[in-house]
């Protein structure tokens, strides 16, 4: 027959046991958190929509004034919103997907794309440093189509930011690989 002390410390483990649980339930149920912050990526994707209906306009405003390089550099630009908006649609759709909640529903979904909930934590990274690489060639190769307005430390710094994104890319992936994560 137990004694006194023996319940008593039967007690306080049970509190103490479903203390914890509520605590883990309660950081688990704190990834929903996340939830407002991938929607805020959806708003700003309509930002950037709006900017390249903008730049569309511009681009067409201008096609019998324009030179090449002006709508070269016209075209470089809609690449780039398009390159931001897709970033912005991989990091939503695989965070969430990682992060918050899985996508049932859309698991059998036609449109669904094939990467879909195989993009890890890892993978995603890689995805955003490469479009960040990307993204900063498409601003450097706009500068030196209007080469002659810039001086020559802003394309130091343009090049220089450049190349430490490349290397930066290049350096995780390696650290990636040599850690035996697959992509």
């Amino acid at each position: 027959m137990p004694t006194g002390d023996d319940m008593t410390t039967d007690n306080k483990e049970n509190a103490m046991k479903r203390l914890e649980n509520k605590f883990e339930h309660l950081l688990f149920t704190s990834r929903w958190l996340m939830a407002p912050v991938y929607f805020g990526l959806v708003l700003a994707m309509l930002v950037l929509l709006v900017k390249f209906g903008k730049e569309v306009w511009a681009l067409f405003a201008g096609i019998t004034t324009a030179s090449s390089g002006d709508l070269i550099i016209g075209v470089l630009s809609l690449v780039d919103v398009a390159l931001i908006m897709n970033l912005l649609i991989i990091i939503m759709f695989s965070g969430y997907e990682n992060f918050v909640s899985k996508m049932e529903d859309l698991h059998d979904h036609e449109d669904r794309p094939d990467w879909m909930g195989h993009i890890g934590f890892s993978d995603l990274k890689i995805k955003l440093i490469g479009s960040m690489v990307a993204i900063s060639g498409i601003e450097l190769l706009k500068a030196f189509m209007d080469v002659d307005k810039l001086s020559d430390r802003h394309i130091i710094w343009m090049v220089t930011i450049h190349v430490t994104f490349l290397f930066s890319g290049l350096f995780y992936g390696l650290m990636d690989r040599l850690g035996g994560t697959k992509h």
